[in-house]
């Protein structure tokens, strides 16, 4: 079974292209360009399904044309009008090919601060305010908000899925 906290939001799906079953998908990030076997995963009836890419070709830096094993009609091409795609966390690199970090990547990890130790895990990222924050869930139930920013991060082990970050004292 797929875990929410193991997937990210990639795109969404548009309407079918074509009679072959292909799908016009807007995205916001090409990480499962760099995968052998790439796949999106759905949420079909409230359960997240993964999709094989049996194809697939860009029509714009943030546009791109799907077809996916199985979906072989327009018809059930039109079963994901809509629908948002994720990607799995497992495969995504924290940072993007010029080298920027993409903090919606790192959702998932487990913080880390030099000095106390394991703060919690990045549930989300809150992105309302002008300063970028990881909500994080502590083990005690509850959330903390933590500022993302570069300057904080000490390392990012994607093996282990740790973010190593030295926090402003009085934060925690």
């Amino acid at each position: 079974m797929i875990d929410r906290a193991d997937i990210y939001r990639i795109g969404q799906m548009g309407k079918p292209h074509g009679t072959r079953g292909e799908l016009n998908v807007a995205l916001t990030d090409d990480a499962f360009t760099d995968m052998d076997e790439p796949y999106f995963v759905c949420y079909m009836e409230g359960i997240p399904v993964p999709f094989y890419v049996e194809e697939y070709r860009f029509r714009s830096d943030t546009r791109a044309l799907v077809k996916l094993e199985g979906i072989d009609s327009a018809e059930a091409a039109r079963a994901f009008t809509n629908a948002e795609v994720y990607f799995p966390l497992s495969h995504a690199r924290p940072s993007d090919d010029d080298g920027r970090l993409r903090y919606d990547r790192l959702v998932g990890y487990t913080l880390m601060d030099d000095k106390a130790g394991t703060v919690g895990t990045i549930a989300d990222i809150d992105d309302t305010t002008i300063n970028l924050l990881f909500v994080v869930s502590r083990t005690d139930g509850s959330e903390l908000l933590v500022p993302a920013h570069e300057d904080l991060i000490v390392a990012i082990d994607t093996e282990r899925r740790h973010i190593h970050m030295q926090l402003p004292d009085g934060l925690l």
